[in-house]
């Protein structure tokens, strides 16, 4: 059986571990799109896997935020050939460096909704 062909890019999930304010922005766009960078935040910053998404959440946002959040979403994978992986500190520490101003065009690239798969307080 030849498998049918679909609409639909393959697609890359990434996660990243967010605040409570950026959550609401999230929110407020429907779940289908980032909020723009604030102008101290040069660069977005997806993480390439959930357990680092995690810490993040938990140790750092929680910290500093009261409330850490990780969220899931797919990405064209096609189109995030053009950000390299970075290494930002161990072998699972990965993530990928989107310039703000390139946020807009990434956003086009989510499929389907960013979706809440986390909660820490």
């Amino acid at each position: 059986m030849v498998p049918m062909p679909t609409d639909q890019p393959p697609t890359t999930t990434l996660w990243r571990p967010t605040g409570p304010k950026e959550l609401d922005l999230v929110r407020e766009l429907d779940w289908r799109a980032w909020p723009p960078r604030l102008p101290e935040q040069p660069i977005f910053y997806p993480v390439l896997n959930e357990d680092y998404a995690i810490r993040i959440a938990r140790d750092w946002n929680v910290k500093h935020d009261g409330a850490g959040f990780v969220t899931r979403f797919e990405v064209d994978s096609a189109f995030l050939r053009r950000y390299p992986v970075q290494q930002a500190g161990g072998k699972t520490i990965l993530e990928l460096w989107v310039p703000a101003e390139e946020l807009d065009e990434f956003n086009v690239h989510i499929v389907g909704r960013i979706e809440l798969v986390h909660e820490f307080r």
